[in-house]
């Protein structure tokens, strides 16, 4: 499993305990209905997460990747990237990588939800091979909205 690829000035890894303020920061941005810190701190701790972060040379979090994974079934539950260090690759580099550990994972399927107006989102899910699957009415609140189920499959022979 690979868990550490440099970006520019940006290197991937593994999250640890000492980047839950930082990403519960780029959270708390990001998002109108953002998790508390606490859910970083839990999902840390848990076999079934994959949390990857970007960081830059000092060691700050500048974007996050969090995969939750059971049996051969993973699903994105969020990502991530502050606002200062977006259109850099940031989210493309972490989609990437943790489509990598998915199928070194052996997953066969990975599921995420995007809101139905996030084009660049869905633009970049659509370029990695997310397909739509569902839709879910009203998932997401402040605002209020659907989202769009996506699944990305593993492709023959990885």
């Amino acid at each position: 499993m690979k868990v550490s690829e440099t970006l520019g000035p940006f290197t991937l890894r593994l999250a640890t305990a000492h980047d839950v303020r930082d990403m519960a920061g780029i959270e708390q941005r990001a998002f109108s209905d953002p998790w508390p810190a606490s859910a970083f701190t839990d999902l840390l701790a848990q076999a079934y997460a994959r949390l990857t972060v970007a960081v830059d040379s000092r060691g700050a979090v500048f974007g996050y990747c969090i995969l939750l994974h059971v049996l051969d079934e993973g699903e994105i539950a969020n990502i991530a990237v502050a606002p200062t260090a977006r259109r850099k690759g940031i989210a493309a580099r972490l989609l990437d990588e943790t489509l990598s550990a998915a199928a070194a994972l052996g997953l066969a399927t990975v599921f995420l939800e995007v809101r139905l107006s996030n084009d660049a989102a869905r633009g970049l899910y659509a370029s990695r091979g997310f397909n739509p699957v569902g839709r879910r009415r009203a998932y997401y609140r402040e605002p209020l909205e659907d989202a769009l189920v996506l699944r990305w499959e593993r492709p023959e022979g990885q």
